[in-house]
């Protein structure tokens, strides 16, 4: 009868446990991942806060002012809050003049930010050298992709607004490989819509030397 019992008990232990990672699992696919639904990555950013980015060619800190461009602040503190930035490519680099990125590796989660437009802000600062701002295909379109001045280009004043400025490490900028040149027309470089809809792969094959930002985080206050 001892042993009986024993067995049972061993056997309802194991279907118990069973049961818990099943639970687990289930919960973990349950879960959307927050990067999918762009109208809830709503968070107001601190007036003031650092990104540390660690890439291919090593290290670079960004120093956001919400007050020079608030909504785009904003933005750019949800992106970097839930890892949209984390394995994006440095898509675009125009030696001497800037570096863009923010396509994400996912084409799933490209085509949910593609029309989750900000308005525009005013321009308050100058892109002078490791200004960082957000691209903008016209008015109000400004979604994920942002550049940082690599020179002073008081030529983009009209249209693009900086929140903030590379602060440390920009020389890690200066070294992204930018062998492809502009997307076209201009350039050999990446199709953006081809990245869009392809991510990670679109790069892979055809774009391999690339660099690419291994992880953005915000760095403690």
């Amino acid at each position: 009868m001892r042993t009986q019992i024993a067995a049972f008990a061993l056997l309802v232990g194991v279907l118990g446990g069973c049961g818990e990672r099943e639970a687990t699992r289930q919960a973990h696919r349950q879960t959307p991942n927050p990067l999918l639904q762009p109208r809830r990555l709503k968070e107001t950013s601190p007036e003031e806060f650092r990104v540390r980015f660690e890439t291919t060619q090593g290290t670079f800190m960004v120093e956001v002012h919400r007050a020079w461009a608030p909504t785009g602040a904003d933005r750019f503190y949800n992106l970097v809050k839930n890892g949209y930035y984390d394995g994006n490519r440095i898509y675009r680099v125009i030696d001497g003049t800037l570096a863009q990125w923010g396509i994400n590796g996912d084409p799933r989660i490209n085509a949910v930010w593609q029309e989750a437009y900000i308005v525009d802000d005013s321009v308050t600062h100058t892109n002078r050298r490791g200004r960082i701002a957000f691209a903008q295909g016209g008015l109000h379109s400004r979604t994920t992709v942002v550049f940082v001045d690599l020179r002073d280009n008081p030529s983009l004043d009209e249209r693009y607004a900086p929140f903030g400025e590379v602060v440390d490490g920009m020389d890690a900028l200066d070294r992204f490989y930018s062998g492809y040149g502009d997307g076209p027309p201009a350039g050999d470089g990446p199709y953006q819509a081809r990245a869009e809809a392809l991510g990670e792969s679109y790069f892979a094959e055809q774009f391999p030397k690339l660099d690419r930002i291994t992880k953005a985080e915000i760095l403690p206050e």
